[in-house]
């Protein structure tokens, strides 16, 4: 695809996204194949529904053992949990609702029901934790750059960033024992339920986020300068943030 930067794109690389969500409901994983089982890298489990590697038992069981990896880690704090525009986020991140919720944990979404990107979320959880001893931790739905019919789930412990190797390799292990259980130890409610449940409540991303600009940039001196910048987010998750934060310096 490299020499085919900045083109338009061919019939042949888009994506039925019908066929990819109803692939996330419908296929099983076959645990007998590497390939479709959990396995984490840069700190998240990314994969396709249509190649069985990203579908909803998959988020179901990494959900569950992240709850009992950070019980175990003693972060009682709420959950910051934000998506991105790939198709198979949506579905990701109600499955993922339905089993937080279930589990009792405290759980912050978008209030807008919007995208959210990564440094959003770090943020989100940098903030809280710096003048509480109760820590939160975070969950971003995102593959990053990976193709359309891709998804990813990744956790972020209390210090904002990717969960190292240790957290992941537990919480991937987890995931596939409980895959292997036949989801037994799955604590699951619906998502009507899960919406309305205590606990999980709306958090403002977009307006915290940008209203802490100041503290990491001279506002001052971008507008003296007079500089003109344009952003495309080409379908990014910060695609409602540019212009948020370019009002921020004017």
């Amino acid at each position: 695809m490299a020499n085919r930067a900045g083109t338009v794109a061919l019939p042949s690389d888009l994506v039925d996204v019908t066929s990819l969500l109803d692939a996330y409901f419908e296929q099983t994983p076959d645990l007998a194949d590497p390939a479709q089982r959990v396995a984490f890298g840069t700190s998240g489990h990314r994969g396709s529904s249509l190649k069985s590697s990203f579908n909803e038992g998959h988020i179901a069981a990494i959900t569950q053992a992240i709850v009992e990896y950070r019980a175990g880690q003693g972060i009682s704090g709420p959950l910051f949990m934000g998506k991105d525009t790939h198709a198979l986020s949506e579905p990701a991140q109600n499955t993922a609702l339905e089993v937080l919720a279930a589990n009792h944990v405290t759980v912050l979404i978008d209030a807008r029901g919007a995208y959210t990107p990564t440094p959003a979320v770090s943020h989100a959880i940098l903030t809280y934790n710096a003048t509480r001893t109760e820590q939160a931790d975070g969950i971003v739905i995102t593959p990053s750059h990976n193709p359309p019919a891709d998804g990813g789930f990744k956790y972020n412990p209390p210090h904002g960033g990717p969960a190292d190797s240790d957290a992941t390799t537990w919480i991937a292990n987890r995931a596939n024992e409980l895959l292997e259980g036949g989801l037994q130890g799955v604590r699951r409610m619906p998502l009507a339920q899960a919406r309305t449940a205590e606990g999980i409540s709306s958090y403002d991303f977009l307006q915290h986020y940008v209203d802490d600009l100041p503290s990491v940039l001279d506002l001052d001196a971008i507008r003296s300068a007079n500089v003109h910048i344009g952003a495309d987010p080409m379908g990014g998750a910060a695609v409602d943030y540019w212009g948020p934060s370019a009002s921020a310096t004017t």
